[in-house]
């Protein structure tokens, strides 16, 4: 299933699969409008137009009109009257405030991760830091990024606390969207030193280590940000 595209500020050119057997038309219609926004290729201000949706979709109007509620409620859309409802535009202050959020989130997820440690959790982080070396040595930005994320993505699938991970799924497409119009240098090799030193707390068992941790690595951002 391919993203939308943009294809101007007024509207889109949407290119897009059938929706899979067994998904709710409004699901489908939700995580490819989400995926849009938090890639980039629905660009921050971008009209979203229900009508105009629904055409391109190949879709009645209400399971559209939904997915876009849902969209606002989240945070990456806003409805103004008379204006009908268009992509959030974040700014610094507001990604500053994202990731003081983040902090403490991420903290919790390592401190349950780490009290929750088995050999498959071990073994996925090591997998996982040993490819984002590769991909650091290499250079690949975006290979950088996707296993930054699966790092992240593999301690909270770990806690086993779902309230906590759909927060921070939900925080981190918002961070993902403000990026798109704020530039902060997160460094790939500090990154992973951190995310060492956080596996290393993680693997050990050492639930107060493998919080702080976290939070320093969250705080380093923020404070970039900051400054």
């Amino acid at each position: 299933m391919q993203s939308p595209a943009l294809n101007d500020d007024r509207g889109l050119q949407v290119i897009v699969a059938t929706p899979p057997p067994r998904v709710r038309i409004t699901d489908w219609a939700y995580e490819l409008l989400r995926e849009g926004i938090v890639s980039g290729e629905l660009a921050p201000g971008a009209h979203l137009s229900v009508p105009a949706l629904a055409r391109e979709l190949g879709v009645s109007r209400s399971p559209v009109r939904e997915a876009v509620q849902r969209l606002i409620r989240d945070g990456l859309a806003v409805e103004r009257t008379h204006q009908g409802a268009t992509v959030s535009v974040l700014e610094r202050a507001d990604l500053v405030e994202a990731y003081r959020v983040r902090e403490v989130l991420e903290g919790l997820v390592a401190r349950q991760a780490a009290e929750r440690v088995d050999d498959a959790l071990r073994d996925d982080l090591g997998a996982i830091l040993a490819r984002h070396a590769e991909r650091i040595a290499a250079g690949d930005l975006a290979g950088h990024i996707v296993e930054d994320m699966a790092f992240h993505r593999r301690l909270r699938l770990a806690t086993g606390n779902q309230l906590l991970a759909a927060s921070l799924e939900n925080l981190q497409a918002r961070i993902r969207l403000a990026m798109h119009t704020t530039s902060v240098t997160a460094g790939p090799g500090k990154a992973l030193g951190e995310h060492r030193k956080i596996a290393a707390a993680v693997g050990a068992g050492d639930a107060d280590a493998a919080e702080a941790r976290a939070r320093a690595h969250v705080a380093r951002l923020r404070r970039n940000l900051e400054r």
